[in-house]
Order: structure tokens, then sequence, then C-alpha cells
């Protein structure tokens, strides 16, 4: 069943938010399999020996700080590693590497029949994420906004820019994200950010950041979002 945190007294019920942000990575889609091959590839390439808990370590932030974390690298040599990780994913990854998450199609229907309005804030790079909503079928989502080199960088500046382009105040606003970068990023907004753990985040990560509620699959997020 989802978790409540014991939310402060003066949000309003997760239900009656009437806009939504999501992330993108390990919460409307399911990208581990391509992110852990592709990483995989890389820091083979650059020398480093790596594990599953290694990997888990590229999903969530900027992939350059990933990089930085997995192998202990250098800014120079993360920044490296990153641009050989974009154009490998680029030219290799296939649909079958990044399904949508068990449900979540129906919940995003759901949430805009409710008359929510959608979008999605993640730290992939915004036409990356573009080109995998397409590829996906989503159009759901009024906004996705990601990094974009020299304009955006973290999740917090993602999230400005998704709240921006749908002219909506903070305040009316909900995050839903799979890592404590979500929940950190939305915070320097204001906005509650409920964690959904998909596989990513280490049991407590979530609610240890400040989610105002956590779950466990795409049903128990649709529980907690009223539907």
């Amino acid at each position: 069943m989802p978790v409540s945190n014991g939310a402060p007294e003066r949000m309003r019920p997760l239900s009656d938010y009437p806009v939504v942000l999501f992330d993108f990575d390990g919460t409307v889609a399911n990208t581990q399999p391509a992110i852990y091959r592709v990483a995989s590839t890389v820091l083979r390439s650059h020398g480093y020996d790596h594990d599953d808990a290694t990997l888990r370590l590229m999903i969530g932030p900027p992939l350059e700080e990933g990089f930085a974390l997995a192998g202990g690298m250098d800014a120079a040599e993360a920044r490296a590693c990153a641009d050989e990780y974009r154009a490998i994913f680029h030219d290799t990854v296939t649909p079958d590497e990044f399904l949508l998450m068990p449900g979540m199609n129906e919940l995003l229907d759901g949430l805009v029949a409710a008359g929510k309005r959608l979008a999605v804030a993640t730290s992939r790079m915004e036409d990356s994420a573009r080109a995998m909503a397409r590829v996906l079928g989503l159009t759901q989502f009024e906004v996705i906004a990601g990094r974009v080199h020299g304009v955006r960088y973290s999740k917090a500046e993602s999230i400005e820019a998704a709240i921006m382009a749908m002219r909506v105040s903070a305040h009316d606003t909900l995050m839903v994200g799979d890592r404590m970068h979500d929940v950190i990023g939305a915070a320097e907004w204001e906005i509650p950010c409920v964690g959904l753990y998909s596989g990513a985040a280490h049991p407590g990560e979530l609610e240890d950041a400040g989610a105002v509620a956590t779950c466990h699959s795409v049903a128990e997020l649709s529980e907690l979002l009223g539907l």
C-alpha cells in the first residue's frame, strides 16, 4: 500500500493538485535496461570495474554526475564519458529497452480525464526525452522539459522550465519521481514530491529526501493521486 509521510498541514490532499510533473527515467518509462547496457559499455571502455550497485548510481542525476559517482573520475573524464554515452545511446538503443512502466499510460489517461495538466521534468537531455516520448506514443504531456546544454542543468531548472512553459504556479504543482534528486529538486520550488520505488532508489531514500508519500507501483501511485 502507498505510504504517507505525514505531509505538512498546509499541503492540500495529493488528489487536489491540478498540475502533476513526472520524472521520465524510472518513473514514466523503465529505461534501466538501456541505461545499464550503455553505461556498462562506457565504463568498461574507460577501464572501470562496476556492478549493479555502481550502475544504479547512473539513474537519477545528470550523466556527468552519474559517471563521476560510478567511476570516481574527475569532471573532465566524466564529461567525456557522458558524451560517449549519449552517442552510443542515440545510435543503438531500441524501443524494447525503454518500455512504459506497467499501468503508466492508463494513469496518465486517467489524470487527463480528471482535468489534470501534465508535464515531464527530467534530467535527461530534452531532445532525447521528447524523442523517446514520441516513440512511446505519449500525448498526455503538455510540456517535456529537460536538460539543454548551456541553458538548463539541474532537476530544479527542468522543473522551473516546465511550470514556466505551462504558466502555472508552483503552489498548484505536484512532482512524481523515483530518486532523491526529484524530491530535492522539487523542494527548491516548495513543490511536494511523491516517490515511486521502481528499482533504482535504495530503501528509505525517498522518505529521507523528504517525499510526502511513497509507493511501489503505478497502481499504488494511481491510488495516491485519487484515481
